[in-house]
């Protein structure tokens, strides 16, 4: 990026925070931020929300602009409109891939179960001429499968390997932002490097599937159900576009509400909507029975690297894990002890007050976790507001929809990635094995610092 372009993002983002009603003042968000530590409280009227501060217009680049201009409805409703009228030769394949956090928003809509609004999802996209649709919790399982092997590479690394630890989920798209464009070289190498489900169903559909379909990637047009606005910017980063081809792993991310305002604008009611099993990756092997990972309404990244680490560095089987509340229920703790001794310290911080914290913490030095689930959304990922935001709007949440999405994903059954048979199949026939180039090529990715050693605007000090 030229030094012109530095200066107007920086001064773009300057005029922001004078502007913005949301910010914290800076004597405060300084002054308090040790004595909330200490008494719990947290002024939720001052909250500045993560996702708030870094996709509005003043921290997008022009290119940005444009990228994310092409993640609306206009764009998939543009390619459905060409398939019906273009030669069939030039027709684009749509793909949907669906975030399973996503689900029980639809069930909560529909007045169904999660299994039946998965259906009935299904449904609907192939009514407007989707041609496959997936979840993507075979490609969460690759994520976490991926995070554990990483985590105990850093773990033992550790002692000679200052950067090596604590390791930072990467799941996140308004985080792994914040964390190169402010953060910088503070946290960008302490962020795994697995890709997020999401990329890796990019790579699955557009690499695996293509092949599978002897369709080259650019014929398919790739389309994801997220939760969360901020999936958006994840899916049109440099590094996930092939150049070649000229295409994109993840073509357009629409939100649950987007996907529900599409029926809505098209009459479209639940009743009248047939119920249609989700494809599967690997073929037709029928209806595949819902599953959930570990964790609290998102991918449980703590949990399963937290047993998984247990396991293989201490020999010790944890069945249930026990959060300790610490400021309030988006900073919790995790601890495995034996005989008086620490093991292990994990710990989940999920929005942008609670990241300040932590990073202050980290620039004292004093943050004692092995590794940090780092969720920019308040509540997790069934908080996105691309579905739980009230009707109201001005960012605020609708708690009574948050609590009922919570309630139906809680009520899927856990799967472990490691006894998913479709995962093993995968390995070996995609990706040559579990430690071969190509997985590593194709699973994981690089976060750098984009802060340009630039002071951080003053809303972002601590």
């Amino acid at each position: 990026m030229s030094e012109v372009n530095i200066a107007k993002r920086k001064e773009k983002c300057e005029n922001c925070t004078k502007q913005c009603n949301k910010k914290q003042s800076d004597d405060g968000a300084n002054s308090n931020q040790e004595s909330e530590e200490v008494n719990g409280q947290v002024n939720e009227g001052s909250q500045l929300l993560l996702s708030a501060c870094l996709s509005c217009d003043g921290c997008l680049s022009d290119e940005d602009t444009l990228k994310i201009s092409q993640q609306g409805l206009e764009e998939v409703e543009r390619v459905l409109a060409l398939n019906k009228k273009c030669d069939a030769s030039k027709h684009k394949v749509l793909v949907a891939s669906v975030c399973p956090q996503s689900l029980p928003f639809f069930a909560v809509k529909f007045g169904v179960d999660i299994t039946e609004a998965a259906h009935k999802l299904c449904g609907f996209l192939k009514h407007i001429g989707v041609q496959y649709v997936f979840d993507t919790t075979l490609a969460a399982g690759f994520s976490i499968l991926e995070s554990q092997k990483e985590f105990i590479q850093r773990y033992r690394r550790r002692h000679h390997d200052s950067h090596a630890l604590p390791m930072f989920t990467s799941s996140c798209p308004g985080w792994i932002r914040y964390s190169e464009r402010v953060l910088g070289s503070l946290v960008t190498p302490h962020i795994c490097t697995a890709r997020s489900p999401q990329q890796i169903m990019g790579c699955l559909v557009k690499d695996y599937f293509s092949k599978q379909q002897k369709l080259s990637p650019e014929k398919l047009y790739h389309v994801v159900v997220a939760p969360c606005f901020d999936k958006k910017l994840e899916a049109v980063r440099e590094e996930f576009y092939n150049s070649m081809l000229e295409t994109r792993d993840v073509d357009c991310v629409l939100t649950s509400g987007q996907i529900y305002y599409l029926m809505e604008q098209r009459k479209v009611s639940v009743e009248e909507l047939d119920s249609v099993p989700l494809d599967q990756v690997l073929g037709d092997g029928g209806d595949v029975a819902l599953v959930r990972h570990d964790g609290r309404g998102s991918e449980g990244f703590l949990e399963h690297v937290f047993k998984h680490a247990a396991k293989e560095l201490f020999g010790v089987d944890v069945q249930e894990i026990t959060y300790k509340t610490l400021r309030n229920r988006d900073f919790q703790e995790v601890t495995l002890e034996r005989d008086g001794e620490t093991l292990l310290q994990f710990a989940a911080v999920y929005g942008f007050r609670n990241i300040q914290t932590l990073v202050h913490r980290m620039r004292k030095g004093r943050v004692p976790y092995q590794l940090v689930e780092v969720l920019s959304c308040p509540g997790g990922c069934l908080s996105g507001r691309g579905q739980a935001e009230s009707e109201g709007g001005a960012g605020r949440l609708d708690k009574a929809l948050v609590n009922q999405m919570e309630e139906i994903y809680s009520s899927l059954p856990v799967r472990l990635p490691e006894f998913n048979p479709a995962l093993h199949t995968l390995y070996q026939e995609w990706l040559e094995g579990q430690d071969s180039s190509q997985a590593r090529k194709l699973l994981h990715t690089e976060y750098r610092d984009q802060s340009h050693g630039h002071a951080q605007p003053p809303h972002m000090q601590w």
